[in-house]
C-alpha cells in the first residue's frame, strides 16, 4: 500500500477540503498516477478524472497517467498537487458540434434565399459547386470524427467548445456562405456571365484539385489513426503518403482544398477564410512538429517542414 498527501492549487470550490491523504492498494513501484486520480474521483465525485491535473510539488508539468509513481521519484508519504481543470467535454463532442454549424448554415442560406436575400436567387453552376464542396467537406469531417479519429486526450475544457465553434459556425459558416450564395454570384450576375467562372472546364478543374486534396487529407488521417491502437495513447512517427516532406500533410491538403474553393469563386470571403484557416493550421503544425522532435529526437526526420514542403 502507498499513502500520499495531495494538496491543491487554484481557486476551485471543489478543492476546499484539500489537503487530503489517500491510500493506494499497490506499492509505489506498481501504482500509477491514474490510480491517484481514480482515488480522488472516488472520494470527490465531482472532481472526475478528466478534470484533474496532477503535478509534483514545485512543478507545473502534468504527470502522465500511465507513469509509475516510483519511476517519477514518488514514494509513500510524498506530496502531489492537483488542479481542477474545470468542466470538461469530449473531443468528439467538440468536433461534432463544430462541423454541425456549417452543415446547417450553408443549406439554410442556399435553399432559403427569400429569407436571407429578400428575393429568389437563380443559382449559377459556380454556386452549386461551392455548395456541394462545402457540404461534402464538413460531412466528411463529421464521419472522420465518428469513425476515423483516435484522440490522445479524452476531453478538453468545456469553454473551448464555444471558442472553437466560432471559427466554424461564423467564419466557415455564415461568413463564407452569405456572400457566395447571394445575387453577386448568381447565374444572371455580370460577375458570372461570360466569364471564366461560367466555364465548365474551369469549374471541373478546380473541383478536381479540391477532390484530390480532400482524398489526400483523408489518407493522412487514416495513416495517423493506424499509428494509435484502439484504447491507447501510443505515439509514433508517421510515414507514408504526404509525410515524406512535411509533418502535418493533413493541414496542407486542407489548405489546398480551401484554396481551390477560393480561387474558383474569387470571393474575398473565401480568400479571407482560407488565409485565417491556413495561419491557424500553420500554428498547429509548428506546435505538432516541435512535439515530434522533442519526443523522438534524432529519430525524427530532420528535413521535414511543418506544413508547406520546402518552405515552412
Amino acid at each position: 500500500m502507498t499513502s500520499l498527501t495531495v494538496t491543491s492549487t487554484g481557486k476551485s470550490t471543489l478543492l476546499r477540503s484539500f489537503p487530503v491523504t489517500i491510500t493506494l492498494e499497490n506499492p509505489a513501484d506498481v501504482a500509477k498516477f491514474a490510480d491517484v486520480k481514480a482515488a480522488l474521483a472516488a472520494r470527490f465525485p465531482r472532481l472526475y478524472i478528466e478534470r484533474q491535473k496532477l503535478t509534483l510539488k514545485g512543478d507545473t508539468k502534468p504527470l502522465d497517467d500511465d507513469a509509475i509513481l516510483a519511476a517519477a521519484g514518488v514514494r509513500g508519504g510524498d506530496e502531489l498537487v492537483v488542479k481542477d481543470l474545470g468542466p470538461q467535454v469530449s473531443w468528439k463532442t467538440v468536433f461534432l458540434t463544430e462541423y454541425a454549424g456549417p452543415l446547417v448554415i450553408h443549406p439554410l442560406l442556399y435553399h432559403l434565399p427569400n429569407v436571407f436575400y429578400r428575393g429568389q436567387v437563380q443559382h449559377s453552376q459556380l454556386q452549386k459547386y461551392v455548395y456541394a464542396m462545402a457540404v461534402l467537406h464538413f460531412a466528411k469531417r463529421e464521419l472522420e470524427t465518428l469513425f476515423v479519429h483516435r484522440f490522445s486526450h479524452a476531453t478538453m475544457p468545456l469553454r473551448n467548445i464555444f471558442k472553437n465553434s466560432f471559427h466554424y459556425h461564423i467564419l466557415s459558416g455564415f461568413f463564407l456562405a452569405y456572400p457566395i450564395y447571394g445575387p453577386t454570384y448568381s447565374a444572371n450576375s455580370p460577375y458570372i456571365q461570360g466569364t471564366l467562372r461560367a466555364s465548365p472546364p474551369f469549374l471541373w478543374s478546380c473541383a478536381a484539385i479540391w477532390l484530390f486534396a480532400e482524398l489526400s487529407n483523408l489518407s493522412t488521417h487514416l495513416t495517423l489513426r493506424n499509428l494509435r491502437p484502439p484504447g491507447t495513447r501510443k505515439r509514433a512517427i508517421p510515414h507514408g503518403y504526404g509525410f515524406g516532406l512535411i509533418s502535418c500533410p493533413n493541414y496542407f491538403f486542407e489548405s489546398v482544398a480551401w484554396a481551390a474553393v477560393a480561387y474558383m469563386s474569387g470571393s474575398w470571403a473565401a480568400w479571407l477564410f482560407w488565409a485565417a484557416s491556413t495561419v491557424q493550421m500553420s500554428i498547429w503544425a509548428a506546435k505538432k512538429q516541435r512535439a515530434y522532435k522533442k519526443e523522438f529526437g534524432k529519430d525524427y526526420p530532420s528535413k521535414r517542414k511543418a506544413i508547406f514542403p520546402f518552405i515552412f
